[in-house]
């Protein structure tokens, strides 16, 4: 940390997605994120058939966003068709979860704020010069 924030060296830094590192979260889920102090960017690329995950937060909303693909979201049960380029918001609380529909699916995730339990996928910032 500095005293311009956590995330002080990506200040006026200019990285692309292909600059962070993948994590494998589980079968057919990978994710790369990108953080400032206020708000987070998760980037996840997923697979038709991986492992399904229902969960919810009630601490944050979350803001969804289809980069690539068809997906089914699914917000307390009820299916939403996604394709490239739309959005849905997920009200804090609520269960939700994606299902890809075919591939490539990218799940562009935005948190305000940024979640804390995401912090080990910005180690790579340490390593910035």
């Amino acid at each position: 940390m500095t005293e311009n924030g956590r995330n002080a060296k990506l200040y006026n830094r200019v990285i692309g997605w292909a600059d962070m590192p993948e994590t494998q979260l589980r079968k057919g889920v990978r994710r790369r994120v990108y953080s400032t102090d206020e708000v987070m960017v998760a980037h996840h690329t997923l697979d038709v058939g991986m492992d399904l995950n229902p969960h919810s937060h009630a601490d944050f909303d979350q803001l969804v966003y289809i980069a690539e693909g068809r997906c089914n979201y699914y917000i307390e049960g009820v299916a939403h068709e996604m394709t490239a380029g739309t959005f849905l918001l997920v009200p804090s609380g609520a269960e939700h979860y994606i299902e890809p529909l075919e591939e490539p699916c990218v799940n562009i995730d935005i948190f305000v704020p940024p979640r804390a339990d995401f912090a080990a996928s910005l180690a790579y910032v340490d390593e910035l010069p």
